[in-house]
């Protein structure tokens, strides 16, 4: 079983500030560091982390060669990446005293991605395969409509938040994962509460992954709510922390473990990557992921 991750691949520019940077002010950095990132490149890596099989499907500049070897180093397939004239997407992240991040983002290669190369790299899929899809690429509703035309399943982290694209392909996702405020600027309401109640109600087809971070996570469907609390650690940085998660629940619902078996693995290895510096760097291993399990 394989996950087609069609998804970003960016340069992480990250910043260790004293606070975020105020319009108007210069502020000098104490540590920085040049990274592989991207929500796609660090889902691909979770996911191969936890043990899944994962084809990622997106784009980098020409002679980006480091990157795909740092992919490649981390059990990604990296066959179906293509090399364009655009630059690499990058980002400049900035990382406050309280582990919280600020992000700007430049999508470079990410949205030279072709209809010819997802449809020629699903064309490989198995009906049990799945694809995974982010909002940082540029072809989402059309890899959907290629993925279930194929028969295969759909898991959607449409981060940044679109809307107006969300409720485009959400008749045709298997499983959603958003936050909290996503899932309540989805539905316009107040409360995660009313958005778990909306989502059961307008969309039983659906398996909606909530997460709510110090809070734990929520996995809701037409049968009910599975809720399961988050680690207690102290965090350095939380750049990947979101990525990882996912990377490890898909891996674990792949795997056909109990949900909340999924849950609370995802949990524990988003808990480890927090305790480090920086984005793929963070992510855990499963080894790791199970020892941190078997001591907590």
């Amino acid at each position: 079983m394989t996950i087609y991750n069609v998804g970003s691949i960016n340069i992480d520019h990250v910043y260790q500030v004293e606070h975020f940077v105020r319009p108007g002010e210069t502020l000098t950095s104490g540590h920085y560091q040049k990274l592989l990132g991207g929500k796609g490149a660090n889902q691909s890596i979770a996911l191969a982390h936890a043990g899944g099989e994962v084809m990622h499907v997106g784009a980098v500049g020409s002679g980006e060669t480091e990157l795909l070897n740092q992919l490649k180093a981390s059990g990604v397939n990296t066959q179906h990446v293509a090399q364009t004239e655009q630059a690499t997407g990058h980002a400049i992240i900035q990382v406050n005293q309280e582990a919280e991040n600020a992000i700007v983002l430049f999508s470079g290669a990410n949205h030279a991605l072709t209809h010819a190369q997802i449809e020629g790299t699903l064309a490989a899929a198995k009906p049990s395969d799945w694809v995974l899809l982010q909002n940082e690429t540029n072809y989402i509703s059309e890899s959907v409509a290629l993925a279930k035309a194929r028969g295969l399943s759909v898991a959607f982290n449409p981060a940044p938040m679109e809307k107006t694209l969300v409720e485009q392909v959400i008749d045709q996702i298997d499983v959603l994962i958003v936050n909290e405020i996503e899932a309540m600027d989805l539905f316009a309401v107040d409360s995660v509460e009313q958005a778990q109640q909306l989502f059961q109600h307008n969309y039983p087809q659906l398996s909606v992954i909530l997460t709510l971070g110090a809070q734990g996570v929520r996995y809701i469907n037409a049968q009910g709510v599975v809720e399961v609390e988050a680690f207690n650690v102290t965090a350095v940085d939380t750049t990947a922390a979101g990525d990882t998660f996912i990377g490890f629940c898909l891996a674990g619902m792949m795997e056909k473990l109990p949900i909340e078996h999924a849950l609370k693995r995802a949990c524990a290895a988003s808990a480890l990557c927090v305790t480090q510096a920086g984005a793929s760097v963070s992510i855990p291993t499963l080894e790791q992921v199970n020892q941190f399990l078997e001591q907590n």
